[in-house]
């Protein structure tokens, strides 16, 4: 039997096959649903929740390609498996180019299939949880099989990977996933409140408690928990939390007894926990408690296969709150891609939602996106239009031949338009920037809206020209 069972949806139009399948992943204890053809199959998908879709490729009217594309639409976390007794190349590309999972050739043995199976099995779809990189496959299936036990989770990782939403995909696949899920953000709360909002209080335990208020702890009852940004928390708290994490009772601000709880818990942390331990800010035998199974959330920029359905999701997501239905270009789509993403998910979804609000019309294309150009400064965004301002013809290709750019110190700079001039004004625009804030390249990135590893590339570059000596 598969370790992580799912909710599977084979789409077959040769009624034989079809039943062999199902009969196959039933038994490995799956829950399956078989589809006779793609409008079927999409149908089933408006209707049902599902972790899995095993597509054959040739079938009319509507193709394993055909959809595929579909169901990246609407579903674009997703993940679909084709397969087909042709041993076409150009097939096998376009589908993997398409999104698939995978692509299989018949016949296979039922053991293959399985094993592809669990390679890509996730947890139950949960709202934001776009999963098409490997590596963030093989996250869900971890957060998947540590759901099935009460065991505590420790997950770290930057800023904006998404860790709350693994939070909750690891709450809604455990036996817990009823109850309710509480989290707190132990960064957001003063030191002088968070003790009061975690545990509780009672009517007139300090100024202002004029009734007795249940805590985090409590609010969790039967549920999860979920401390985020935990190295956060002040080391007298701390010890507090040590103590109710190993007695697994709660005393209340003000209160004379302490109430037993029945919760799992789940943190969160953006820093090097065994350096926090280091440093003395968090302590070792609370760092131990908390991380029973620890569980690595990757940067975006380390799992590129997201970026593009993590885009497609957003846009759908903010184009239908604006009432529209947009799509990216293709240049659009190679800015994305190539982008470090240091905000990772949580700067996507803004530059997305910026972006919509930029484009016109129902295409946003790469100047949207506000974003730097793959090796070069940030395409500027369009002008808003003004019924105001004369509309100007476009100079004949001669008369473009000069242009007049207006440098930060306030002298003009006449230059021939043109490749090898426009790299030396954005070189004396960048080292002018530079020496504008004093050399901080902190400031300078955050004036010029390019990464630091582009700045540094920059700079690297410079230096072997001769434009730039060592520091």
């Amino acid at each position: 039997m598969g370790e992580v069972p799912m909710r599977i949806l084979v789409v077959e139009d040769d009624e034989a096959l079809r039943d062999a399948l199902l009969i196959t992943l039933e038994a490995a204890g799956h829950a399956v649903t078989g589809a006779d053809g793609g409008p079927a199959a999409l149908a089933l998908i408006e209707r049902q929740d599902f972790h899995m879709v095993i597509s054959d490729l040739r079938m009319s009217p509507l193709d394993g390609l055909q959809l595929l594309g579909e169901i990246r639409q609407r579903r674009p976390g997703l993940p679909v498996l084709l397969m087909t007794a042709f041993g076409d190349v150009d097939k096998a590309v376009a589908a993997m180019r398409g999104g698939a999972c995978d692509f299989m050739l018949k016949p296979f043995e039922p053991r293959a299939l399985l094993d592809q199976v669990e390679r890509y099995a996730m947890a139950p779809a949960v709202e934001g949880v776009i999963a098409a990189d490997p590596r963030t496959r093989e996250i869900l299936l971890l957060a998947a099989r540590v759901a099935r036990t009460d065991a505590t989770v420790l997950l770290t990782g930057e800023s904006g990977t998404g860790k709350e939403v693994f939070a909750r995909a690891i709450h809604d696949r455990s036996a817990r996933g009823k109850g309710p899920f509480v989290a707190i953000n132990c960064a957001a709360i003063p030191d002088t409140l968070l003790e009061a909002t975690l545990f509780g209080y009672e009517k007139g335990a300090f100024t202002g408690a004029q009734g007795a208020q249940a805590g985090k702890f409590e609010q969790a009852g039967g549920g999860t928990l979920l401390l985020d940004e935990i190295s956060e928390m002040p080391l007298a708290l701390q010890a507090k939390l040590l103590r109710v994490l190993q007695e697994r009772e709660v005393e209340r601000v003000g209160g004379k007894k302490p109430t037993p709880i029945d919760i799992r818990v789940l943190a969160t942390s953006n820093r090097d926990m065994a350096a926090e331990v280091k440093a003395g800010r968090f302590r070792e035998d609370l760092f131990y408690r908390l991380n029973v199974f620890p569980l690595a959330i990757p940067a975006l920029r380390e799992r590129p296969g997201d970026i593009a359905p993590l885009a497609e999701h957003f846009v759908a997501l903010h184009g239908a709150r604006l009432g529209r239905a947009a799509r990216l270009s293709p240049a659009a789509a190679a800015i994305l891609a190539a982008h470090a993403w240091p905000g990772n998910v949580r700067e996507l979804e803004n530059a997305l939602q910026r972006a919509l609000i930029l484009a016109p019309g129902d295409v946003i294309e790469a100047a949207h996106l506000s974003l730097p150009a793959p090796g070069g400064l940030p395409e500027a965004a369009p002008a808003p239009f003004s019924p105001a301002a004369p509309v100007q013809a476009e100079p004949p290709p001669r008369a473009a031949a000069a242009a007049t750019f207006s440098a930060p110190a306030g002298q003009p700079i006449v230059a021939a338009a043109g490749p090898a001039n426009m790299k030396e004004l954005e070189r004396q625009h960048i080292l002018e920037t530079l020496a504008r804030v004093g050399g901080s390249r902190k400031r300078a990135i955050a004036l010029l809206g390019i990464s630091e590893r582009a700045l540094r590339y920059k700079l690297a570059q410079y230096r072997e020209a001769g434009h730039l000596k060592d520091d």
